[in-house]
């Protein structure tokens, strides 16, 4: 779904994932500076919206999310995740209930899978599962933003800004009042500078809760049965997880950033060494210059210098070893 915004002077679509939103509006680090000023605002219309609503929506969905929901007070926003069987991640679902619908945003192109395991999971449960995303967009507003949200409108408010799911038909004025229109680069850069983990670019195949840090902000491991629960109890009693999470400090004297996929090897062993892991999302940040988050294995000295693709790069931990 393309996005309106994208007639505003200076925008350069997305492409991959985020394809129908803007890149950037013509200078990614003026944008950048004006969300960690908690000014502006971000366009996210191209991630899907679902809503859950009936009486045994709360109860319901606490039985198939990896996050405690059965008593979530209206307007508390939480996250939580869909495991598979063997307890990898499938789904991450952004939520708030709002006293009479449960509303969550998921990342683009896994809305359909995510509403086809929905609806085969309702059984007898008073619920009703809606796809709202022709009719509802996301814009993200910054910690700090003094913007005034429409009145009606669903809000989900985490430590980072505010969510909101706002009527399609509003997205071009609600942008022209609240201003400037960040990119999606921008948002992007204040996340991985956040260390906060994404569906589809941290996470493959193989990827369990444990790896990334949804430990307690996605999953509660004091809540009763879901799918997957046994390996991330297990793990999380008995071993560790084989992979974790680091945030990379890159050459800047490099043109190019490290694309996803990029091999993660030690310097020491040099470009021809044993891959250790991979990146995940590189950025260049307004204050911190190229900067990214890598899966490595667990084994992997905190403090070894690593190089990502021909590129060095200094470690932070993020996930504990």
């Amino acid at each position: 779904m393309k996005s309106p915004l994208l007639s505003l002077p200076g925008a350069v679509p997305a492409e991959g994932r985020d394809e129908g939103v803007a890149a950037h509006y013509g200078d990614l680090f003026r944008e950048q500076r004006a969300l960690a000023a908690g000014r502006g605002l971000v366009d996210l219309s191209h991630r899907g919206v679902i809503t859950i609503s009936g009486d045994d929506r709360l109860s319901w969905l606490h039985l198939l999310l990896t996050q405690h929901v059965s008593d979530l007070p209206a307007g508390q926003a939480t996250e939580a995740l869909i495991l598979s069987a063997n307890g990898h991640i499938e789904h991450a679902l952004y939520l708030v209930d709002d006293g009479g619908t449960v509303w969550a945003h998921v990342e683009p192109g896994t809305r359909e899978a995510l509403l086809g395991y929905l609806e085969s999971m309702k059984f007898f449960y008073r619920v009703e599962v809606a796809d709202r995303t022709d009719d509802f967009a996301v814009v993200h507003l910054p910690a700090g933003s003094i913007a005034e949200v429409p009145q009606g409108t669903v809000v989900r408010e985490a430590p980072h800004g505010r969510d909101l799911f706002l009527p399609r038909e509003d997205l071009e004025a609600f942008a022209a009042a609240n201003g400037p229109v960040a990119g999606i680069l921008a948002y992007e850069a204040l996340r991985v500078e956040a260390h906060r983990p994404r569906l589809g670019f941290e996470t493959d195949h193989r990827s369990i809760p444990h790896e990334l840090g949804w430990i307690g902000s996605a999953v509660h491991l004091q809540k009763g049965c879901y799918r997957g629960q046994e390996t991330v109890a297990r793990v999380q009693n008995l071993g560790k997880p084989p992979r974790r999470l680091v945030f990379l400090h890159l050459d800047g004297s490099e043109v190019h950033l490290p694309g996803h996929g990029t091999p993660v090897r030690l310097a020491a062993d040099g470009a021809e060494g044993r891959q250790l892991g991979f990146v995940t999302t590189s950025v260049r940040h307004h204050e911190l210059g190229p900067i990214a988050l890598a899966l490595v294995k667990r084994n992997v000295a905190v403090d070894a210098p690593l190089l990502a693709g021909d590129t060095a790069a200094a470690q932070e931990t993020v996930v504990e070893p």
